[in-house]
């Protein structure tokens, strides 16, 4: 079980406001912050931050987080939220049938390019 995830991002005020509005709809906040070194930002759900970037160097290679969801609208929600919040589409809410017959996903590219995912294994 992974308790926690973090990874280097190129602008860490660009950043943090892109996820604290992507992040919302699936009941994430800013949970913490450390601001030496260029900066580093915590999020989480119960006020508990297990996704973690920071500033303070190069940005991470690109990579894929996926974010469990409520439910289906709150993937539909997150999808909606971070294209306003500036991301790209990099797969639009539906099911997944390949990975398994309830897997409901949708992916987003962060302003670094990487691949957050807000997934939900609920059949509603």
């Amino acid at each position: 079980m992974i308790d926690h995830a973090g990874f280097s991002v190129s602008d860490i005020a660009r950043s943090k406001e892109f996820y604290v509005k992507a992040l919302a709809p699936l009941d994430y906040t800013l949970v913490m912050e450390f601001p030496d070194g260029g900066g580093i930002a915590g999020f989480g759900a119960g006020g508990k931050p297990d996704f973690w970037i920071d500033g303070g160097g190069r940005p991470s290679p690109k990579l894929h987080v996926a974010i469990l969801a409520k439910n289906r609208a709150a993937v539909d929600a997150f999808h909606a939220a971070a294209l306003a919040a500036g991301g790209k589409d990099n797969g639009k809410p539906g099911l997944r049938p390949e990975y398994h017959p309830t897997y409901y996903g949708a992916f987003v590219l962060d302003p670094d390019g990487h691949n957050i995912e807000a997934v939900t294994h609920t059949p509603e």
